[in-house]
């Protein structure tokens, strides 16, 4: 059954209560009230649409692969305890999903260990770079040089800003240390594997597709309403709703993409965190 508004409110309440100092600052902000956004089942522009719902319509086998994505998370078996922690920090920045409660969170760190440990590729790969799994453990080894060498701790123990400050230096292809791990690892490269496997995971979620309003597999049934941006019977209407980036992130700030090739400023757009 569906919550109604008050109880929506009452729950968002009640765990705004639990939350931290640290984890509030870590939320989106109403630019208009200037309070946070608290977390919530549903982030994103479509308020009570839910693709699982429309899972009769599918055949089994994609429903099978789809809930399986919800109710069958890997178990971790390629990182190491001391690996899992590392990325699951640099995940936490890449995407952060503070603006999602606990039970809604998309599993990104599980589907990426089992992508390395059952070895499973796109196909190819670039012949100066080394096979997948060896450039994600060199790769968090630099990550943490870089930590230690700009502000003299691991990379797990330092606040969001300075996490997302180590990673610019990744987007921007300049890593200040860790030279003997770019030297087997190409840095621009290895930031493109992190960002694709990170965002690949996220969007085959259905949690995410709810965010986006995305319909969910069209097979068997198909899309009727294919003109105008029109949502089908079973989708929602687009509720937009303004937020700012939280005050501990570099979201909000411009700046140049360097080895990428872009000449202009990046900014942060309007749009779900």
């Amino acid at each position: 059954m569906a919550m109604t508004d008050d109880q929506r409110l009452l729950a968002e309440r009640t765990a705004s209560t639990r939350m931290t100092a640290s984890e509030i600052s870590r939320l989106p902000i109403d630019p208009g009230t200037g309070e946070a956004l608290l977390p919530r089942a549903q982030p994103g522009y479509y308020p009570g649409y839910h693709t699982l719902s429309q899972q009769n319509f599918w055949d089994e086998a994609t429903r099978n692969l789809v809930v399986g994505r919800v109710k069958q998370v890997p178990p971790l078996r390629f990182f190491s305890p001391e690996e899992a922690q590392l990325m699951q920090a640099i995940l936490d920045r890449l995407l952060p999903q503070d603006d999602r409660d606990e039970a809604h969170k998309i599993p990104l760190l599980p589907f990426i260990d089992e992508r390395l440990y059952t070895g499973r590729i796109n196909g190819y790969r670039y012949a100066h770079m080394p096979p997948d799994a060896d450039a994600y453990r060199l790769g968090l080894q630099g990550i943490d040089a870089i930590a230690r060498h700009l502000h003299g701790q691991a990379f797990i123990a330092l606040e969001p800003q300075k996490q997302e400050q180590v990673l610019l230096t990744l987007h921007d292809g300049t890593p200040p240390a860790g030279k003997e791990v770019w030297q087997r690892v190409s840095v621009n490269h290895f930031w493109m594997l992190l960002l694709q496997d990170a965002v690949s995971v996220y969007y085959a979620h259905p949690f995410a597709w709810d965010e986006v309003g995305y319909g969910g597999p069209a097979y068997p049934r198909g899309y009727i309403r294919l003109e105008n941006g029109r949502p089908e019977s079973w989708e929602v209407e687009e509720q937009r709703y303004a937020w700012a980036p939280p005050p501990t992130t570099l979201s909000g700030e411009a700046s140049r993409a360097g080895e990428h090739g872009l000449d202009e400023p990046r900014r942060s757009d309007s749009g779900t965190h």
